[in-house]
């Protein structure tokens, strides 16, 4: 019977197998769930029990109930504040003003999809997994294969819980894959290649270095500090004047309103321009005469010339002043600078520096007026903006063309070694070997003076100061001193830098030396008055000329101490000029108002010229100078005015080429010209037998 007993359970057992199993799980779980939660609730009462430590402070309830502020920030504490990087800009570690306050605590990556975005479908497609599939069909097929498997005891509750048809777990095993959450997580990983490191370096040439030294002298500071202080004055200057403008500024409003349409300061290039075309339309003849022009009658002449009248400079101020000094600019060769004096010393007063060019007649490019009479002038050769002048009053003076205003950059004054009498030249030498600028100057009270640009002031140096021979005068002790000759003129050599010659009111002509201060290099016994100019041939090294007011001019040899050449002219001669295009062409003024040109090639006795170019039989002509490239004269008289004048073929002449041959050109030429005619004055040398 306990046998039959038993089969009857196994029977029920195996009708409803879902049922008991279940009942005896949950009866299980039930126990299970009892005891953890009487573990909980002892753990729960145990951990509610207060301990108190022992080193607690003791607060009362004022302080208990006492509000403790604080207030959070962004700021990072552990953040460094004194990290400090390399500035290449300023070559020096700086300290960064920007500090990094972020804090990570935590940190995760991952790749989480949700199950119904298309990126988790997509990759469900890729891995060929089936669609979720319900739990009801699944649990059928568990139960109709589940009679075949052997009876199991009712009492075996782990195993009947392991084999539960309707356990999800049984039914992933058997069919998909695990699942790793709810959400159908789905894990993806790839790895990419790395790159190999490859390393790029380059040299460059490091850059040039120059050393640089230099001495600060005491005088140097000083005229720093001098410098500073006039830039401070102006400074001060100007603001005071911005203050008195803005309090004037409303009562000037209606002047400036009024004036504004008088400023020409706006459009005075352009006026400029139009001015100079104007005035070339209304001179238009003269333009043309200057520029196509040529003197057919010349051929019927024979070989004498003319001169033809172009243009005439006046300015409406300078008419009672005479034209003491005339100079063209060698860089440009259209302009050309007058000097505007006296050479009375009984109507001296001021004087004015003018500067005009061929492009405009009717007014001055340049208008410097000077307080003292201008007597020379000298336009550097390199730089054509610097213009030296000498003044009746023994002052010397640098005038900058590129700056503004009336007054010049560099003066001589009392305490900077200045003339005692009039100057009567000046001229520009080579730069020193500091490439600082310097001329040299003569005057009447017999010194020769170097005058050198250094910063703001002229520094002079004495080159030699003029004596007369055989002549002593008393001193104010009773000490009897070598009396001192009065300097006219000089002029330096074209190729030897360091010799020079100097004019002499009593007639003398010096030559002379840079290197030798205390004697001359030879004296010429040249005129019987006072030397008015004494140049150097422009080509021959050897050739130098004189004029003097004893109506003569002379062309020397200045290895021979007698004249090679002696020309009357009947008049008092004001200056005599070289031409630049031939070694044998000169022209002089004499005061009666006549032109003298003179081609010792063509004629050694008398002037291929002489033209009477004044209209006023008073009129005096005073100086002449050719232009370094156009065939022109300007001619100065004193009266304050420049006439300008075209030479005709004949007085510029050049040798005919034979057929078949080439002219030959150059300087070179123009020596052997010279040294024709004065190799037929040399005597000859005596032969030794």
């Amino acid at each position: 019977m306990p046998l039959t007993n038993s089969n009857r359970k196994a029977s029920n057992v195996q009708k409803l197998p879902g049922l008991k199993s279940t009942k005896a799980a949950s009866k299980k779980k039930d126990e299970e769930e009892g005891v953890d939660a009487g573990d909980v609730l002892d753990e729960w009462s145990h951990g509610k029990a207060l301990i108190k430590p022992t080193d607690q402070l003791e607060l009362t309830d004022a302080e208990l109930k006492e509000e403790i502020t604080r207030i959070l920030t962004a700021n990072n504490p552990h953040a460094p504040q004194n990290i400090v990087r390399y500035s290449f800009k300023e070559r020096s570690y700086k300290l960064t003003s920007a500090v990094d306050q972020l804090a990570v605590h935590f940190v995760l990556e991952g790749g989480l999809l949700h199950q119904d975005s298309d990126e988790a479908q997509r990759l469900r497609a890729k891995d060929s997994l089936p669609e979720e599939t319900t739990t009801v069909d699944t649990g059928a097929e568990v139960e109709e294969e589940k009679p075949e498997t052997p009876a199991t005891p009712v009492d075996d509750g782990g195993e009947a819980e392991e084999d539960r048809p309707d356990s999800v777990a049984s039914k992933t095993n058997k069919k998909e894959p695990k699942l790793t959450n709810q959400f159908n997580f789905s894990e993806r990983a790839s790895q990419t290649l790395n790159n190999p490191l490859r390393e790029r370096s380059c040299q460059t040439e490091p850059p040039p270095r120059n050393n640089f030294s230099a001495t600060a002298n005491q005088w140097e500071i000083y005229d720093a500090y001098v410098h500073e202080l006039q830039k401070q004055e102006k400074n001060k200057e100007k603001q005071k004047s911005a203050l008195s403008k803005k309090d004037e500024k409303s009562k000037k409003k209606m002047m400036l309103m009024e004036t504004q349409g008088d400023d020409i300061t706006k459009v005075g290039k352009a006026a400029k321009i139009f001015e100079r075309m104007v005035n070339q339309n209304t001179l238009d003849d003269i333009a043309q005469d200057f520029k196509y022009f040529e003197d057919a009658s010349d051929e019927f002449r024979d070989q004498e010339g003319t001169l033809l009248t172009l243009w005439k400079f006046q300015y409406d101020k300078a008419k009672r002043m005479t034209v003491t000094a005339l100079c063209w600019n060698m860089k440009h060769q259209d302009l050309f600078a007058v000097g505007m004096g006296s050479y009375d010393f009984s109507k001296q007063g001021c004087g004015m520096l003018v500067f005009y060019s061929l492009k405009n007649s009717a007014f001055p490019e340049y208008l410097y007026p000077t307080s003292s009479g201008v007597l020379c002038l000298d336009i550097h050769e390199q730089h054509s903006y610097l213009v030296a002048a000498g003044f009746y009053d023994g002052c010397v003076a640098v005038y900058n063309l590129k700056e503004e205003g009336l007054e010049p950059v560099y003066k001589s004054t009392a305490k900077t070694g200045k003339h005692t009498d009039p100057v009567w030249q000046v001229r520009w030498q080579n730069d020193d070997m500091d490439n600082n600028h310097n001329f040299y100057s003569v005057s009447s009270d017999g010194r020769i003076v170097s005058w050198t640009l250094v910063k703001n002031e002229l520094v002079f140096t004495d080159i030699i100061t003029l004596i007369l021979n055989g002549t002593v005068s008393e001193g104010p002790d009773g000490v009897q001193q070598p009396s001192i000759a009065c300097g006219t003129s000089f002029d330096f050599h074209k190729q030897i830098d360091y010799l020079f010659l100097v004019g002499t009111e009593e007639g003398k002509i010096h030559k002379c030396s840079k290197n030798y201060s205390s004697q001359f290099l030879e004296t010429y016994n040249a005129h019987s008055m006072a030397v008015d100019a004494v140049k150097w041939n422009h080509f021959h090294p050897q050739v130098f000329i004189s004029c003097s007011s004893d109506w003569t001019v002379k062309i020397w040899d200045h290895t021979i101490n007698s004249p090679m050449f002696i020309f009357d002219l009947n008049a008092v001669v004001g200056d005599v000029s070289w031409s630049p295009y031939s070694s044998t062409v000169f022209a002089a003024v004499t005061r009666d108002g006549t032109v003298h040109v003179f081609d010792l090639n063509i004629n050694k006795y008398e002037a291929i010229c002489q033209q009477q170019v004044v209209s006023k039989k008073k009129t005096r002509l005073t100086h002449i100078e050719f232009n370094p490239i156009y065939p022109i004269i300007i001619v100065g008289n004193d009266r304050g005015s420049v006439t300008s004048f075209k030479l005709s073929p004949n007085l510029r002449r050049t040798p005919k080429a034979k057929k078949g041959q080439e002219l030959p050109k150059g300087p070179e030429v123009e020596i052997a010209k010279m040294e024709k005619l004065l190799s037929l004055l040399r005597e000859p040398e005596p032969s030794t037998v």
